[in-house]
This record gives C-alpha cells, structure tokens and sequence, in this order.
C-alpha cells in the first residue's frame, strides 16, 4: 500500500509526572495503560495502576528507539519514521507475533521488555530470549495461536493463496524510499501467519485492504505515468511551435533588414542623382 502512516493516538496525549497521571479518571487511565502493555488486571487500584503507567513511561524512555524501529519494520506496521518513542512502543506491544524470524538480535531483546519477561539482559542469545518469549505465553493462548494457524492454512487455501509470496516492488527493500524507513507493509507474508496473529476476519480484512491499497497504487502509477507521457508530447510541440516561432521571427527581420538596406540604397542613389546629375544637366 501506497507509502500511508499511522496518525498518533489520542491517548497519548497526557504525559509528564505522576500527578498528571493520577488527574485522569480511571477508564482512561486503564486505556493508557492498556496501549502502554501494562496488564490491566493486575492493578486492581488507581493508584497502584498510575505507578505502572509511570513505570511502564520510564522504561520505554530507556528503550533504544532504533530497536523499536526494527520491531515495527520486522512487523510490518506502517508508522511515520518521526513518530515519538512512546508511539513506537505503543504500535509494538500491538505486535502478537511468536514467529521472530528476521526480527533484530536488539529488537528482539526490546520486545521481550516490552511483554514483560523476566530478567532480560544484553548478554542473552537470540535462542535464550525467544524461549522466554515462548514460555511466557499461556497454554490457551498457545492452543488458540495454534487454532487460528490451521484454519489460516485452511482459508488460504480455499482462496487460492496458499503460500504464494507476491510483494510489491516499491515497498521492496530495494525499492523502498531511503528517508523513510518505515514503508507500508506488503503482500510477502504468508496469508495464514497473518490469520494466525489476527483472526480471521482481521486477516481477511487486512489482506483485501493492502490488495486493494497495491491495486490502487498500480492504477495511480499507471495514472502517472500516463500524466508524464502526455506532458512529454505537449513539451515536444511547444518547442516545435517556439521553434517555428523563432524561425518566422528570424525571416521577418530577415526581409525588414534587406527593406531597409533597399530603401537606404535607393535614398543615396536619389541623393546621388539629385546632388550632382541635377547640377551638371541644369
């Protein structure tokens, strides 16, 4: 879809200190945190929720924002590449994927803060936090995870996607704009990984609005391209009609120079006869 970044949360406007936090009601306090990761349900109290919200701003100041950026590219999440750090986290903690292939050696570590895990350091292997990223997922989570995979594959395969990887080359790396990191997501991702993180009625709607958005995109480029064909030819034939214009102006000096030497050269010829052929006949 063509180049489309995420506007920032409403909710995100309230920041600064804890008192700032402990000034919001409650349904929004809970709405903060929800979008922050923090679990809801474990702050039973206003208070108790305002000091993990404050937690939670903490840490993710303390984030490397360049990891949260590989999160977001590694998932795909369109997002301007100005966004502020706390946007960023936000739009990872939304990320629900367990398949972290591709995903940065940092990022991967930043997502694992993000979800919570337990005594994440620098010095742990990708293989080391995958699995504490792993375990820490519930049993019902993980049949549901599960669940949602087969029918992905089944669904995929009763429209005719199956496996098929199809991407759009502007939004390849290669043809991706280098000032903005963050392109639009593409069509390379197997159709049941998306059903598997999203549902199916999410990844239904998902996949038809980036098909839509990449068919759109296609026409407009034809669209432009069309515009540019057009422009060319009409820039030909001004410079053909200027060029003809200049050519008639040329002529047209052309014949008023020789005019004029005519009638220069009949006016000393007149003077000539008149000067002295007048005196010597008279």
């Amino acid at each position: 879809m063509a180049a489309t970044a995420q506007a920032p949360n409403a909710t995100l406007a309230p920041r600064g200190s804890a008192t700032e936090l402990r000034e919001l009601p409650l349904p929004r306090l809970s709405q903060l945190a929800a979008e922050l990761g923090v679990d809801v349900d474990d702050h039973k109290t206003h208070p108790s929720l305002v000091a993990a919200v404050y937690d939670r701003r903490n840490l993710i100041n303390m984030l490397d924002r360049e990891a949260l950026l590989d999160i977001l590219r590694w998932a795909r999440r369109p997002i301007s590449a100005n966004a502020s750090r706390e946007q960023l986290a936000v739009e990872a903690v939304d990320v629900k994927s367990m398949r972290f292939t591709g995903l940065s050696h940092r990022g991967l570590m930043v997502l694992a803060r993000l979800r919570g895990c337990p005594a994440i350091t620098d010095n742990l292997t990708v293989e080391q936090v995958t699995r504490r990223l792993k375990s820490q997922e519930g049993f019902f989570a993980r049949i549901g995870r599960k669940r949602r995979a087969l029918v992905g594959k089944l669904v995929a395969k009763v429209i005719g996607l199956g496996d098929s990887v199809t991407s759009d080359p502007r939004t390849s790396p290669a043809g991706k704009d280098p000032a903005s990191p963050l392109a639009d997501d593409d069509l390379s991702r197997p159709f049941h990984h998306e059903i598997e993180e999203q549902g199916v009625v999410a990844g239904l709607t998902n996949r038809v609005k980036r098909s839509a958005d990449l068919y759109i995109n296609q026409k407009l480029d034809e669209i432009e391209q069309r515009i540019d064909r057009k422009l060319d030819e009409i820039d030909r034939r001004l410079g053909e009609w200027r060029d003809k214009e200049i050519a008639n102006r040329i002529r047209i000096l052309k014949i008023t120079l020789w005019a004029s030497m005519i009638v220069a050269g009949v006016s000393l010829l007149y003077s000539y006869v008149r000067v002295y052929l007048w005196q010597y006949f008279s």
